[in-house]
């Protein structure tokens, strides 16, 4: 599925994968392998300046089970090659023309983001204000996230996973942490405890268009009233990073979509389409949770 908005280049975003009816940990799969990392551009000038100044690339494929699964490929980056190929003012020099994403953005770091659609218990979605002094996007709104953290699962390198058992484990590591990392940023950023969110479900990846930077999106209850969240929002460990917590309806979100980047406007679009799977089955079947789109 892709859906395109003609907005400014920061607010485009495209739907690389939808899962409207969400998958669980058991459903979603990793193969995290050095051949899925970024390629070096042929244009060594271009490929030299990334050095002058985390993360992943990722690929989806279908799987033939009966139960809806995706599997993630997943490679290795690091910060300074995110800041040089996606965020350098020369960016879209690291793409090739392609309607294939995958070898598109073959040259770009593209970090795998996340994202929380948190739902609390008087069913108002949580929405932060950034802050004026981060890099990405200072005063926009945006869902609750960050990216996966390799060093949590004790990944600093592709050295000394060759071997076959060693590649199950750590897929299964890697695939783990994609739902264990973005519950982190929910209890980092908003100040809930961890306790009073549900499992994470998986309902898609968005991709900003400027910058192609991808964002993996997770639908999350919480058990609190929004004004007890409110409370525990002024201790949240990275508050820092935000300036105001919202508790929004469903009409406000949408108005409030206008005004965040591009892969959190995506994040909007997959909730919508989740609510409205949820609400009409029919309209929504379950082909969508293996397409890719190009």
């Amino acid at each position: 599925m892709e859906e395109k908005l003609s907005c400014d280049g920061g607010h485009e975003f495209k739907l690389l994968l939808s899962c409207p009816s969400g998958l669980s940990p058991s459903q979603v799969s990793v193969v995290f392998d050095e051949v899925y990392d970024r390629i070096p551009h042929t244009d060594h000038t271009l490929e030299k300046s990334i050095s002058e100044y985390g993360g992943y690339n990722f690929n989806v494929e279908n799987d033939p089970k009966q139960q809806p699964h995706v599997s993630l490929h997943l490679g290795l980056t690091d910060y300074r090659t995110f800041v040089g190929t996606n965020l350098s003012p020369m960016w879209e020099r690291f793409l090739v023309p392609s309607d294939d994403d995958c070898i598109q953005c073959q040259h770009t770091s593209s970090p795998l983001g996340n994202g929380a659609v948190v739902e609390t218990s008087d069913r108002r979605i949580l929405v932060l204000q950034r802050s004026n002094k981060v890099g990405e996007f200072p005063g926009y709104f945006v869902f609750p996230g960050g990216h996966p953290e390799p060093q949590e699962v004790g990944i600093i390198s592709h050295e000394g996973f060759q071997e076959l058992n060693q590649c199950h484990m750590i897929n299964s590591k890697v695939s783990q942490e994609m739902f264990d990392s973005i519950v982190r940023e929910v209890v980092e950023e908003i100040g809930t405890p961890a306790d009073s969110l549900s499992s994470p479900i998986f309902i898609g990846i968005s991709r900003r268009i400027l910058n192609v930077r991808p964002t993996a999106f997770f639908f999350i209850k919480c058990d609190l009233r929004s004004d007890e969240i409110q409370q525990l929002y002024s201790s949240a460990q990275d508050g820092f990073e935000s300036t105001q917590l919202y508790a929004v309806s469903m009409s406000d979100l949408e108005n409030m979509a206008s005004k965040m980047p591009g892969c959190h406007r995506g994040g909007y679009a997959l909730y919508k389409l989740m609510v409205q799977g949820t609400s009409d089955s029919l309209s929504h079947p379950l082909l969508n949770e293996n397409f890719v789109a190009s």
